[in-house]
Formats: C-alpha cells, sequence, structure tokens
C-alpha cells in the first residue's frame, strides 16, 4: 500500500479537516513535508480524472471534501435522513444570525426552537454559552466542515431566510419603545405669603435732630444762652 493511498484513505474516513502532523502520525510517515508532496499528488490525481472529490485547504489543515457542483446531494441526503425541516429552518436563522442570543431565535422561530436547538447541539453543529438570563449561540467547526463552506460565505448564502413580518415588528417596537417616563413627584404645597408689611419710619434720634435744625433755631439757642 502506498503512502499516497493511505494518506487518501484517512481523509476519506475522518470527513474532518486534519493537521498535516496528525496525518503524519496516523500514517506513521516520519516527515510533514513528505506529507505535503502525497497531497499535492493526490490533488493533480483528483483534477486529471476530473473527480467529485478534491482536497479543502483551510489554514495548515487539509479535508477531503466533494467539488461543490455536487453539493446539492450531499445536502438532499442530509435533510432527508438527519434533519428534519423545521430543524433546518431553525439552523439556517441561527446560521446567518450568529452569533445571537437564544431567546432571539425562540421569537423567530417559536417554542419548538428549544428542540431544534438541543438536537443541533447533539450534533455539535452548535455550541451554547450563558450570557445574562439568555445563552448564546455560536456555530461550531464543525457545521463548517460539514456543509464545507467559510465562516464568510455563511451570511452570503442564508441571506434569504425570511422573518416574518409580525415578529419583526413586535421584536423593532420592544427595542424602539422608550421606557416609561418616571412619575412626577408630588410637590409640598407652599402657603401664601402674607402681604408685605408696609415698615414705619423708625424714629430719629435726638441727637441727629438737633443736627439738623435750621440754622435760625440755632441762633435762638446761641442768644438765650
Amino acid at each position: 500500500m502506498s503512502d499516497k493511498h493511505k494518506v487518501e484513505a484517512i481523509l476519506f474516513t475522518t470527513g474532518r479537516f486534519m493537521g498535516l502532523e496528525e496525518i503524519a502520525k496516523v500514517c506513521e510517515i516520519g516527515s510533514v513535508g513528505y506529507v505535503k508532496d502525497l497531497l499535492e499528488e493526490l490533488k493533480k490525481d483528483y483534477e486529471q480524472r476530473d473527480s467529485a472529490l478534491t482536497l479543502v485547504h483551510q489554514d495548515d489543515m487539509v479535508k477531503l471534501n466533494i467539488k461543490k457542483d455536487y453539493g446539492y446531494l450531499a445536502n438532499k441526503l442530509m435533510a432527508d435522513s438527519e434533519m428534519d425541516s423545521p430543524t433546518t429552518k431553525t439552523l439556517a436563522v441561527i446560521a446567518y444570525k450568529q452569533p445571537v442570543l437564544q431567546h432571539e431565535i425562540i421569537k423567530i422561530r417559536g417554542n419548538k426552537a428549544y428542540d431544534h436547538i438541543k438536537i443541533l447541539k447533539e450534533q455539535n453543529l452548535i455550541i451554547t454559552e450563558k450570557q445574562g438570563r439568555s445563552r448564546l449561540i455560536k456555530l461550531t467547526p464543525q457545521f463548517y466542515n460539514y456543509f464545507d463552506t467559510a465562516a464568510e460565505e455563511v451570511k452570503e448564502q442564508f441571506k434569504n431566510i425570511k422573518i416574518p413580518e409580525s415578529l419583526q415588528n413586535q421584536h423593532s417596537a420592544s427595542e424602539a419603545q422608550p421606557p416609561a417616563a418616571p412619575e412626577p413627584t408630588p410637590q409640598a404645597s407652599i402657603p401664601e405669603s402674607s402681604p408685605p408689611v408696609e415698615q414705619q419710619p423708625s424714629a430719629v434720634p435726638e441727637t441727629l435732630q438737633q443736627e439738623s435744625l435750621p440754622a435760625e433755631n440755632l441762633d435762638e439757642t446761641t442768644s438765650s444762652d
């Protein structure tokens, strides 16, 4: 058995992305560089034979997959055998909106979505993390491997997912409604102020009265002495 066929068999069996070191270890190949050469040979073989198989690279990992031209066959089998239509639709909404809070998915897909989320977690297509009183839902690497897609392509592929208008309006209204204004605090009654008291002219001290006597009175006072 050739080393090239060993690598091909391992990739076919796992059906997932594998690192070069992992491939070398499983196939008992001592050189990672040699594994790279074998992968290049496999790639050329598939191209020359116009095979339905192809090698998909992601960072330093590689996966044996079917070409996108034949992807609809795999999706058809998956839909018929592994996941019912409602669960698939819930997954599509999650893929389009992720990361997304669980309560938002429930608003869009209804209470049955709790069961869908449980199934998707069991299939390792999504993970959930506690966030406040809800849970945050994210796609897993297994999702991208399973559907042979990249993260940046997901929203484009699921852009035609329609959210019921009634739910959109309900969600928008709940977000747009301003918080209720606090009730005004009753103010204590202020008693009417009494009318201002007219001030009486203060008595002028006698010494000041004398200082303000007319000049003629001063003469009389002086002459009397």
